[in-house]
């Protein structure tokens, strides 16, 4: 019988402190991905000097305070990381019977984009007006509620042990599912969003294990879309001219092409290391467009160099390796398939978004993630990290 004893109101051997709880190989504070946490948390950081740099100057859009972006962003990371927390507390499996409601409501707003409550901002009618200066891109949402729907059809009678792989009565189902938002999307016109989610949804299917033969399919309808859309004339006149300008760089350098032309200009000579921080002559000069969201990465290329954007490319190169590992070690296929849906987003749209900055993407108006300004967009990439840390740590725990 053991002789130690403990004062009343002290911790007995089944009462741990706080402290101990929080860092008990089996909390979620231990089982978090930290790796992740730092590098996307080093982005954001990054991402508020950037935009602080692309936006004290000017005077037309800061209302005469230099720092007034800069408040915004950081108001807006904290949110974010507060919301990441949120979804890890309520975890995937619980915000699972939920996905069906988050997913009518995120619709609804971007249907309601198409109404007078809609905001136009670059030529894209994407954004819903809150009022007070405020607006949403409920296309942002939409990403995770995609997602989260996808995987909660084409995971259920596979976790449920009735299936090895989804049937393709699940796939029509799922894939129906995620066309209804992406039609909504392509009539604001929102083209890089709706990029976007096509890849999300084939990375999607490529992880629940769907017949390849939908892979195929959907690449070759995919195709025929865009051919018919390009036919149709469904594109807006400034969403042709960027295509236009993409294959043929030297194509109106003052009109169409302005952008990608200054943006490379603005990258390509920042050289190794950069003009230094504040001190880039074409973000100074404001002579690129949209610095502190779409090409964001230009005033790293032009004031901190190949090492500055080469700093970001391995940082976003972290996050995703990190999230590709927890979809490869969830125990459950509905964790896989979110996992590899945010990994498809992720990689797509930092391709996208530098490539264009570098003249090897068309300019479709995506911004950065982690990096650039704004707060919708900021709010649905720590979502889904909040839904990957929760995939990481409600997992059974290793001997």
């Amino acid at each position: 019988m053991s002789t130690h004893s403990y004062p009343l109101g002290g911790y007995g051997p089944r009462r741990r402190s706080t402290w101990s709880r929080l860092t008990a190989r089996d909390s979620v504070v231990w089982r978090l991905d930290w790796i992740m946490l730092l590098a996307g948390l080093a982005l954001s950081v990054i991402g508020s000097i950037l935009v602080y740099s692309a936006t004290r100057n000017r005077t037309e859009l800061n209302q005469g305070d230099p720092h007034y972006f800069l408040l915004r962003h950081t108001i807006f990371l904290v949110i974010g990381v507060a919301m990441m927390g949120g979804t890890v507390w309520l975890g995937h499996r619980r915000l699972r019977s939920a996905v069906p409601v988050l997913y009518g409501v995120s619709v609804f707003l971007a249907v309601l984009v198409l109404t007078p409550l809609g905001a136009t901002i670059n030529g894209s009618r994407a954004w819903l007006n809150l009022g007070g200066g405020f607006t949403i891109q409920p296309a942002e949402f939409i990403k995770i509620t995609v997602i989260l729907g996808m995987a909660m059809m084409l995971a259920a009678k596979v976790d449920a042990g009735d299936r090895d792989h989804p049937d393709h009565r699940t796939v029509v189902h799922a894939l129906g599912m995620a066309a209804l938002p992406i039609v909504v999307i392509l009539l604001m016109p929102d083209l890089g969003s709706v990029m976007v989610l096509v890849i999300t949804v084939l990375g999607v299917l490529l992880a629940s294990g769907a017949s390849n033969r939908w892979i195929i399919g959907l690449i070759l309808a995919g195709t025929g879309g865009a051919v018919l859309i390009w036919a149709l004339g469904v594109l807006d006149e400034y969403q042709i001219n960027r295509f236009a300008a993409f294959a043929n760089p030297a194509l109106d350098p003052a009109g169409v092409g302005y952008n990608t032309n200054q943006a490379r200009i603005a990258i390509g000579s920042g050289g190794l290391g950069g003009k230094g921080l504040f001190d880039g002559t074409q973000t100074t000069g404001q002579f690129v467009p949209e610095q502190q969201t779409d090409f964001v990465f230009t005033v790293a290329g032009e004031e901190l160099g190949f090492i500055g954007g080469g700093l970001i490319i391995v940082l976003l190169g972290v996050v995703i390796w990190r999230a590709c590992r927890i979809a490869r070690e969830s125990t459950e296929l509905y964790g896989t398939i979110v996992a590899a849906g945010v990994v498809a987003w992720f990689a797509f749209q930092a391709f996208e978004n530098i490539g264009m900055c570098l003249g090897i993407m068309p300019v479709a108006g995506l911004p950065l993630p982690f990096v650039s300004y704004g707060g919708t967009s900021m709010f649905a990439v720590w979502i889904a990290v909040g839904l990957l840390q929760s995939i990481r740590t409600q997992r059974p725990i290793k001997a």
